[in-house]
């Protein structure tokens, strides 16, 4: 597996958030974000840790696209310590109010999960909820699809249910709790996942966030552990 380098990561989420300027020339509304956080360290000991993400949506009448890149890096002493590149794309599409099927495809390298990589493909129906109360949101998905995973000594695919949840409560004007959470269950393993953040505003379009992510499977290779986590406090800007 490949091992990418700060300068890609900037060439990457320029990539994606380019296409923001497609936006004058088609009837799409577009929207996008670019995250990021870094700890730098020197002297007696060298540390890099980098976390980014960047995301794009595309809004035109019934359809609504979105394609992420969410990353994390890590390097101790100029040697590699744990890599993460989790890329999700999305279309949902509203055939009554409140109601959608959605469309949605994502691939995992983990350099250190013990999987070359993880992909799934799925379809849902969803539904808007609390959209009456002026300081909430909250939405759902329940949906079926297929799941790849690759290791390096066996590859394997199994059927997965999906389902997922996505809560957001403007605490103020300007500060905003999210939840998140996700659970595929599978043949052979279920992962969830889980986000908890807190973002506060700064500027008109850059705020700080602090968030907390948790990723749990069941099975994994022999050797890893189960349970992950990342906390992290990053700049957040709205383009």
């Amino acid at each position: 597996m490949r091992c990418f380098k700060p300068g890609q990561v900037f060439v990457l989420l320029l990539m994606l958030l380019g296409s923001q300027t497609l936006s004058a020339q088609s009837a799409y509304e577009f929207s996008s974000e670019l995250e990021l956080g870094a700890i730098f360290t020197s002297g007696n000991t060298e540390d890099e840790n980098i976390k980014f993400k960047g995301t794009v949506s595309a809004l035109r009448d019934a359809w609504e696209h979105s394609l992420s890149l969410d990353g994390f890096r890590s390097s101790k002493e100029n040697e590699l310590a744990a890599q993460r590149i989790y890329t999700v794309a999305s279309s949902n599409y509203s055939f009554r109010a409140d109601h959608f099927v959605q469309a949605r495809l994502a691939h995992e390298d983990d350099r250190f999960s013990g999987f070359d990589s993880q992909s799934d493909l799925s379809v849902s129906y969803g539904q808007l909820l609390l959209r009456n109360r002026t300081s909430m949101t909250l939405d759902y998905t329940v949906g079926a699809g297929i799941r790849t995973s690759r290791a390096p000594e066996d590859d394997f695919n199994e059927s997965i249910l999906r389902f997922s949840t996505n809560y957001s409560w403007n605490l103020s004007e300007n500060a905003q709790f999210r939840q998140t959470f996700s659970i595929e269950s599978g043949d052979t393993s279920s992962i969830s996942r889980s986000e908890t953040s807190l973002q506060s505003d700064i500027m008109e379009n850059l705020s700080m966030k602090f968030s907390i992510k948790v990723k749990h499977q069941s099975e994994v290779p022999v050797f890893r552990e189960k349970t992950d986590t990342e906390t992290s406090i990053t700049l957040l800007l709205r383009l």
